[in-house]
């Protein structure tokens, strides 16, 4: 029997994909839901009811599964806009505030992201909450040499930073631009717009996952009595 979890990120993943418009350039992100997303525009492609499509993608793995269902990529030096990017999301608040970087991909995707006409979130119903950092911290990338006096600078702002270890490698996570990872637990993020911008303001930090007025849509995927169910918001 099929796991209804699995199906419903199926179907987050297709729902999103709908929405996929033929001569469009897309933004493809990272995550186990957009996955998904992926392989369905893929298959849209081989069938012929999607056409003349390119994809952005936000990190690695978003170019290999794009290169797997031959969807054509291109990079952002060569395209002058993105139509619409579709990617996932650690947190959800009531505002469509995003926390976001799970995959160590934030900057990427916040570049590709911000950058398109429309940006579909898609998410299983557990991501939703009533406060950003209410269940996950807030991920800092930041470049080597910095550190640890970003540690220090985010402790004064009443974070606790810890530095992202690997799994099944030794030492820490290493993002696709050569940076680290620092995830930083806040309370609560009562304000997702000025924490945005005074976490970048630290010298040596790249970006951060707070995604602040960047999604216009959130795909929501859950179950109902056995049933896996898309509502939008």
């Amino acid at each position: 029997m099929t796991d209804p979890i699995i199906v419903m990120k199926q179907q987050v993943g297709k729902a999103a994909a709908e929405y996929i418009e033929s001569n469009s350039i897309i933004g493809l992100g990272t995550g186990s839901t957009t996955a998904y997303a992926i392989e369905h525009i893929g298959k849209r492609l081989q069938s012929g009811t999607l056409k003349n499509i390119v994809g952005i993608p936000t990190s690695f793995q978003a170019e290999v599964l794009a290169k797997q269902y031959n969807i054509p990529l291109s990079t952002l030096d060569m395209v002058d806009h993105i139509d619409i990017a579709i990617d996932g999301a650690d947190e959800v608040d009531p505002y469509k505030n995003l926390i976001k970087g799970g995959g160590a991909a934030h900057t990427q995707e916040k570049i590709v992201d911000s950058l398109a006409k429309k940006f579909i979130v898609v998410v299983d119903g557990n991501k939703m909450v009533d406060k950003l950092g209410s269940t996950v911290p807030v991920p800092v990338e930041v470049i080597p040499k910095a550190l640890t006096p970003v540690i220090r600078q985010l402790k004064e702002l009443g974070g606790s930073p810890d530095l992202r270890m690997g799994v099944k490698k030794a030492g820490p996570v290493v993002t696709d631009q050569g940076n680290l990872i620092i995830d930083t637990k806040f309370d609560y993020v009562n304000d997702p717009k000025s924490l945005e911008a005074i976490i970048n303001n630290i010298p040596g930090v790249l970006d951060n996952g707070l995604f602040v007025d960047v999604a216009d849509l959130i795909l929501i995927g859950e179950i109902i009595e056995d049933v896996p169910v898309v509502r939008e918001f």
